[in-house]
């Protein structure tokens, strides 16, 4: 392990021995992460538990000490030429961003999809970070090939919030223009509401008006979750209220007795945060489409 100080960020170079993780229970089979940790400091982040499977504080050392896996595409390649290996699903960025900042060092992400690509398999990628729009290109070739979908993070447009939840995340406005830019190309791209803070960004309004703005960007499709605070999560997010809206701390304490807020009060954020969704017309998307697979025939 190699590291490295960039920006007053703990940069660890990693050689990974896998990259495809098994999932269970999730509309996908398999994810891959370029990072652990991560330098987009949301204080609500669920990820943030990971840290402590390295025995680091993932309060606040998550956005301060970043693993790099500089090895990814080699390893990668490898697992996609497998024989056992089937063309399933792949989900990018389930535990970091892989746009976050030391991806314009390192490129990890990138030769990933080149990767994916190459092995004709399917991926939907997850960001908050306008620097996905920097790979255009190399997503229109996995969307030809095997068909790529891209999320981006957008859970309010109001900038002071979003400054206070995501304080090291590019503005809403400049996500939205990456919303657009990847649409106008053809990449089949939608937005995650993510999540619904409650007293802060749950308002049937709020929501609408990030639906609104999704659909008028290009974004064929949006959805949304609830905040959930498990390990870690809780004592990042509770601390954020201290500082930020002591006057949801109580509420909080009271909902958050467990990872999930009762099942009575998600309902009805739910109920209006699919009213608030019901109202805006996401029209089909005009996207790239995977090419037939080449079937070699021999000549007898």
């Amino acid at each position: 392990m190699r590291e490295v100080r960039i920006g007053g960020v703990r940069c660890l170079e990693v050689e990974s021995k896998s990259v495809l993780n098994r999932v269970h229970g999730m509309p996908f089979e398999w994810s891959i992460n370029p990072y652990r940790g991560c330098y987009h400091r949301c204080v609500f982040c669920y990820a943030r538990r990971t840290h402590q499977f390295l025995e680091r504080d993932g309060v606040d050392e998550w956005g301060s000490v970043i693993s790099v896996k500089v090895n990814a595409p080699q390893v990668l390649r490898a697992e996609l030429t497998s024989p056992s290996w089937r063309g399933e699903h792949v989900a990018i960025g389930t535990a970091t961003d892989p746009y976050q900042p030391l991806e314009g060092r390192y490129r990890v992400t990138r030769r990933i999809l080149a990767e994916l690509a190459r092995a004709r398999t399917p991926a939907h990628l997850i960001t908050r970070s306008p620097l996905v729009i920097r790979d255009i290109d190399v997503l229109r070739e996995l969307s030809t090939a095997a068909g790529i979908s891209v999320c981006v993070s957008i859970p309010t447009l109001d900038a002071a919030i979003a400054r206070r939840i995501e304080p090291t995340v590019a503005p809403p406005v400049q996500r939205l223009r990456a919303v657009e830019k990847l649409a106008r190309a053809g990449i089949r791209t939608g937005v995650a509401v993510a999540p619904i803070l409650p007293g802060i960004t749950d308002g049937e309004t709020q929501l609408r008006d990030v639906y609104a703005a999704a659909a008028n960007a290009g974004a064929s499709f949006a959805w949304h979750t609830l905040l959930n605070l498990g390990d870690v999560a809780r004592d990042s997010y509770f601390a954020f209220l201290a500082a930020e809206r002591p006057d949801l701390s109580s509420e909080h304490e009271w909902l958050y007795r467990g990872k999930y807020a009762p099942r009575a009060f998600s309902s009805k954020i739910e109920a209006r945060a699919d009213a608030a969704r019901h109202s805006v017309r996401f029209d089909p998307p005009q996207t790239l489409r995977p090419r037939p697979a080449l079937v070699q025939l021999s000549l007898l």
